[in-house]
Protein backbone atom coordinates (compact mmCIF):
# COMPACT_ATOMS: atom_id res chain seq x y z
CA UNK A 1 0.00 0.00 0.00
CA UNK A 2 1.37 3.38 -0.98
CA UNK A 3 0.71 6.37 1.30
CA UNK A 4 0.43 9.89 -0.06
CA UNK A 5 2.94 12.24 1.53
CA UNK A 6 1.97 15.72 2.71
CA UNK A 7 4.09 18.76 3.39
CA UNK A 8 5.02 19.81 6.93
CA UNK A 9 3.04 23.03 6.51
CA UNK A 10 -0.09 21.17 5.44
CA UNK A 11 0.29 18.72 8.33
CA UNK A 12 0.53 21.54 10.88
CA UNK A 13 -2.45 23.33 9.33
CA UNK A 14 -4.54 20.13 9.41
CA UNK A 15 -3.57 19.46 13.03
CA UNK A 16 -4.45 23.00 14.07
CA UNK A 17 -7.81 22.67 12.33
CA UNK A 18 -8.57 19.23 13.74
CA UNK A 19 -7.70 20.06 17.35
CA UNK A 20 -10.52 22.56 18.02
CA UNK A 21 -12.95 20.35 16.11
CA UNK A 22 -12.02 17.38 18.29
CA UNK A 23 -12.24 19.51 21.42
CA UNK A 24 -15.64 20.76 20.39
CA UNK A 25 -16.91 17.26 19.70
CA UNK A 26 -15.62 16.06 23.06
CA UNK A 27 -17.20 19.01 24.86
CA UNK A 28 -20.59 18.39 23.25
CA UNK A 29 -20.77 14.59 23.29
CA UNK A 30 -18.47 13.17 25.97
CA UNK A 31 -17.97 15.42 28.98
CA UNK A 32 -21.61 16.43 29.65
CA UNK A 33 -22.34 12.97 31.11
CA UNK A 34 -18.78 11.81 31.92
CA UNK A 35 -19.34 11.63 35.64
CA UNK A 36 -16.33 12.15 37.90
CA UNK A 37 -15.80 11.22 41.55
CA UNK A 38 -13.45 13.50 43.46
CA UNK A 39 -12.26 12.65 46.97
CA UNK A 40 -10.86 15.02 49.56
CA UNK A 41 -10.45 15.41 53.29
CA UNK A 42 -11.17 18.61 55.18
CA UNK A 43 -9.79 19.48 58.59
CA UNK A 44 -6.93 18.17 60.71
CA UNK A 45 -9.01 16.32 63.29
CA UNK A 46 -10.23 12.76 63.05
CA UNK A 47 -13.05 12.66 60.45
CA UNK A 48 -16.55 12.41 61.89
CA UNK A 49 -18.19 11.30 58.65
CA UNK A 50 -17.97 10.63 54.93
CA UNK A 51 -20.40 12.62 52.81
CA UNK A 52 -21.24 12.78 49.10
CA UNK A 53 -21.81 16.27 47.67
CA UNK A 54 -23.65 16.82 44.41
CA UNK A 55 -25.40 19.85 42.92
CA UNK A 56 -27.24 21.45 40.01
CA UNK A 57 -29.00 18.49 38.42
CA UNK A 58 -31.13 20.74 36.18
CA UNK A 59 -33.03 17.60 35.22
CA UNK A 60 -34.57 17.72 31.76
CA UNK A 61 -35.78 14.15 31.51
CA UNK A 62 -32.55 12.17 31.05
CA UNK A 63 -33.54 9.29 33.33
CA UNK A 64 -30.58 7.07 32.44
CA UNK A 65 -28.03 9.73 33.36
CA UNK A 66 -29.71 10.67 36.63
CA UNK A 67 -29.96 6.98 37.52
CA UNK A 68 -26.21 6.72 36.97
CA UNK A 69 -25.72 9.57 39.43
CA UNK A 70 -27.87 7.79 42.04
CA UNK A 71 -26.13 4.45 41.46
CA UNK A 72 -22.72 6.10 41.81
CA UNK A 73 -23.67 7.74 45.11
CA UNK A 74 -24.94 4.43 46.43
CA UNK A 75 -21.76 2.64 45.37
CA UNK A 76 -19.66 5.15 47.31
CA UNK A 77 -21.53 4.26 50.55
CA UNK A 78 -21.28 7.68 52.23
CA UNK A 79 -22.84 8.32 55.63
CA UNK A 80 -25.18 10.83 53.97
CA UNK A 81 -25.54 12.91 50.79
CA UNK A 82 -25.71 16.70 50.43
CA UNK A 83 -27.39 18.44 47.50
CA UNK A 84 -26.85 22.16 46.97
CA UNK A 85 -29.69 23.24 44.72
CA UNK A 86 -31.30 23.35 41.26
CA UNK A 87 -33.21 20.09 40.91
CA UNK A 88 -34.96 21.03 37.66
CA UNK A 89 -35.44 23.93 35.27
CA UNK A 90 -39.09 23.17 34.52
CA UNK A 91 -41.63 21.86 37.02
CA UNK A 92 -42.86 19.16 34.63
CA UNK A 93 -39.65 17.18 35.23
CA UNK A 94 -39.90 17.21 39.03
CA UNK A 95 -41.94 14.00 39.61
CA UNK A 96 -39.60 11.86 37.52
CA UNK A 97 -36.50 13.41 39.08
CA UNK A 98 -37.79 12.79 42.61
CA UNK A 99 -38.72 9.22 41.70
CA UNK A 100 -35.13 8.48 40.73
CA UNK A 101 -33.56 10.44 43.61
CA UNK A 102 -35.70 8.47 46.06
CA UNK A 103 -33.44 5.53 45.23
CA UNK A 104 -30.53 7.06 47.14
CA UNK A 105 -29.90 4.64 50.01
CA UNK A 106 -28.46 7.09 52.53
CA UNK A 107 -30.02 10.14 54.19
CA UNK A 108 -30.19 12.93 51.61
CA UNK A 109 -30.12 16.58 52.66
CA UNK A 110 -30.56 19.53 50.36
CA UNK A 111 -31.31 23.18 49.82
CA UNK A 112 -33.13 24.92 46.97
CA UNK A 113 -31.35 26.75 44.18
CA UNK A 114 -32.48 29.75 42.16
CA UNK A 115 -33.91 27.55 39.37
CA UNK A 116 -36.04 25.71 41.92
CA UNK A 117 -37.70 29.05 42.68
CA UNK A 118 -37.81 30.24 39.06
CA UNK A 119 -39.49 26.99 37.94
CA UNK A 120 -42.02 27.36 40.79
CA UNK A 121 -41.81 23.73 41.81
CA UNK A 122 -43.87 22.72 44.85
CA UNK A 123 -41.52 22.08 47.76
CA UNK A 124 -43.91 19.68 49.50
CA UNK A 125 -43.04 16.66 47.31
CA UNK A 126 -39.34 17.57 47.54
CA UNK A 127 -39.48 17.63 51.33
CA UNK A 128 -41.31 14.29 51.34
CA UNK A 129 -38.71 12.68 49.04
CA UNK A 130 -35.73 13.85 51.08
CA UNK A 131 -37.38 12.91 54.37
CA UNK A 132 -38.15 9.41 53.07
CA UNK A 133 -34.41 8.76 52.75
CA UNK A 134 -33.91 9.78 56.38
CA UNK A 135 -32.72 13.23 55.36
CA UNK A 136 -34.34 16.66 55.06
CA UNK A 137 -34.96 19.62 52.74
CA UNK A 138 -33.36 22.45 54.70
CA UNK A 139 -35.08 25.81 54.26
CA UNK A 140 -33.07 28.02 56.62
CA UNK A 141 -33.21 25.18 59.09
CA UNK A 142 -30.82 22.69 60.66
CA UNK A 143 -30.65 18.96 61.25
CA UNK A 144 -28.36 17.07 63.58
CA UNK A 145 -27.30 13.64 62.34
CA UNK A 146 -27.60 11.06 65.12
CA UNK A 147 -24.38 9.33 66.03
CA UNK A 148 -22.24 11.35 63.62
CA UNK A 149 -21.48 14.53 65.60
CA UNK A 150 -22.64 16.56 62.60
CA UNK A 151 -25.03 19.51 62.47
CA UNK A 152 -26.24 20.50 58.98
CA UNK A 153 -27.54 24.00 58.33
CA UNK A 154 -29.27 24.90 55.07
CA UNK A 155 -29.83 28.33 53.54
CA UNK A 156 -32.44 29.70 51.12
CA UNK A 157 -30.60 31.55 48.36
CA UNK A 158 -33.68 33.55 47.37
CA UNK A 159 -33.93 35.05 50.85
CA UNK A 160 -30.34 35.76 51.92
CA UNK A 161 -31.31 38.09 54.75
CA UNK A 162 -33.28 35.50 56.72
CA UNK A 163 -31.41 34.56 59.90
CA UNK A 164 -29.68 31.19 59.93
CA UNK A 165 -30.16 28.74 62.78
CA UNK A 166 -27.32 28.85 65.31
CA UNK A 167 -24.38 26.49 65.05
CA UNK A 168 -24.04 23.71 67.59
CA UNK A 169 -20.71 24.15 69.43
CA UNK A 170 -20.77 20.51 70.52
CA UNK A 171 -20.68 19.22 66.92
CA UNK A 172 -19.08 19.85 63.55
CA UNK A 173 -21.22 22.33 61.64
CA UNK A 174 -21.70 22.07 57.86
CA UNK A 175 -23.45 24.81 55.89
CA UNK A 176 -25.29 24.00 52.66
CA UNK A 177 -25.84 26.97 50.36
CA UNK A 178 -26.51 27.37 46.66
CA UNK A 179 -24.62 30.59 45.92
CA UNK A 180 -20.85 30.40 46.60
CA UNK A 181 -20.55 34.16 47.09
CA UNK A 182 -22.96 34.00 50.03
CA UNK A 183 -19.96 32.95 52.10
CA UNK A 184 -19.16 36.67 52.23
CA UNK A 185 -22.45 37.44 53.97
CA UNK A 186 -21.94 35.32 57.09
CA UNK A 187 -20.35 37.94 59.29
CA UNK A 188 -18.11 36.36 61.88
CA UNK A 189 -19.80 32.95 61.79
CA UNK A 190 -17.52 29.93 61.42
CA UNK A 191 -18.21 26.48 59.99
CA UNK A 192 -16.23 23.28 59.72
CA UNK A 193 -17.27 23.02 56.06
CA UNK A 194 -19.38 24.99 53.59
CA UNK A 195 -20.82 23.38 50.45
CA UNK A 196 -22.11 25.27 47.40
CA UNK A 197 -22.98 24.81 43.74
CA UNK A 198 -24.53 27.20 41.17
CA UNK A 199 -21.35 27.98 39.23
CA UNK A 200 -21.21 24.73 37.21
CA UNK A 201 -17.49 25.49 37.24
CA UNK A 202 -18.27 27.57 34.16
CA UNK A 203 -18.84 24.28 32.25
CA UNK A 204 -16.10 25.30 29.79
CA UNK A 205 -12.67 25.90 31.33
CA UNK A 206 -9.64 26.70 29.21
CA UNK A 207 -6.19 25.58 30.42
CA UNK A 208 -4.21 28.40 32.08
CA UNK A 209 -7.29 30.65 31.88
CA UNK A 210 -10.23 29.08 33.69
CA UNK A 211 -13.95 29.51 33.08
CA UNK A 212 -15.24 31.48 30.10
CA UNK A 213 -18.56 32.38 31.70
CA UNK A 214 -19.98 32.38 35.22
CA UNK A 215 -23.40 33.29 36.60
CA UNK A 216 -23.81 35.96 39.25
CA UNK A 217 -23.35 35.20 42.97
CA UNK A 218 -20.13 33.27 42.34
CA UNK A 219 -17.33 35.85 42.52
CA UNK A 220 -13.93 34.16 42.84
CA UNK A 221 -15.39 30.89 44.13
CA UNK A 222 -16.04 29.13 40.83
CA UNK A 223 -14.78 25.58 41.40
CA UNK A 224 -13.07 23.48 44.05
CA UNK A 225 -11.86 24.06 47.60
CA UNK A 226 -11.30 27.53 49.06
CA UNK A 227 -10.21 28.70 52.47
CA UNK A 228 -12.57 31.51 53.48
CA UNK A 229 -13.04 33.53 56.69
CA UNK A 230 -16.14 31.41 57.40
CA UNK A 231 -14.29 28.12 56.92
CA UNK A 232 -13.35 25.75 54.07
CA UNK A 233 -15.73 26.11 51.11
CA UNK A 234 -16.17 23.48 48.41
CA UNK A 235 -17.88 24.50 45.17
CA UNK A 236 -19.17 21.54 43.16
CA UNK A 237 -19.27 21.87 39.32
CA UNK A 238 -22.72 20.31 39.13
CA UNK A 239 -24.37 17.37 37.44
CA UNK A 240 -26.41 18.99 34.68
CA UNK A 241 -26.27 22.05 32.46
CA UNK A 242 -27.93 25.44 32.24
CA UNK A 243 -30.62 25.95 29.59
CA UNK A 244 -29.52 24.68 26.18
CA UNK A 245 -25.85 25.12 27.05
CA UNK A 246 -25.17 21.36 26.99
CA UNK A 247 -21.38 21.43 26.70
CA UNK A 248 -18.56 20.82 29.15
CA UNK A 249 -14.85 21.11 28.56
CA UNK A 250 -12.19 20.48 31.19
CA UNK A 251 -15.04 20.57 33.72
CA UNK A 252 -16.69 17.18 34.11
CA UNK A 253 -19.87 16.71 36.16
CA UNK A 254 -18.89 15.61 39.64
CA UNK A 255 -19.85 13.83 42.83
CA UNK A 256 -17.50 14.94 45.59
CA UNK A 257 -16.72 12.56 48.45
CA UNK A 258 -15.54 14.47 51.50
CA UNK A 259 -14.19 13.30 54.83
CA UNK A 260 -14.85 15.90 57.49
Amino acid sequence: MKFKSISRRKFIFTALLATPLAMGAEAATVEPTWLKVRRLRVGNCKPACLLAHFSDIHDKGDREYLQTVVDTINSLAPDFACFTGDLVEHAEHLPAALEILSGIKVPMFGVPGNHDFWSRIPFGPVQKCFAATGGAWLMNSSHQIPGKNINLIGTICAFPHLPLPPANPATKNILLTHYPADVKNLGDRKFDLLLAGHSHGGQVRLPFYGSLFLPSHVDEYDLGLYQTPAGPLYVNPGIGYIGDYNVRFNCRPEITVIEV
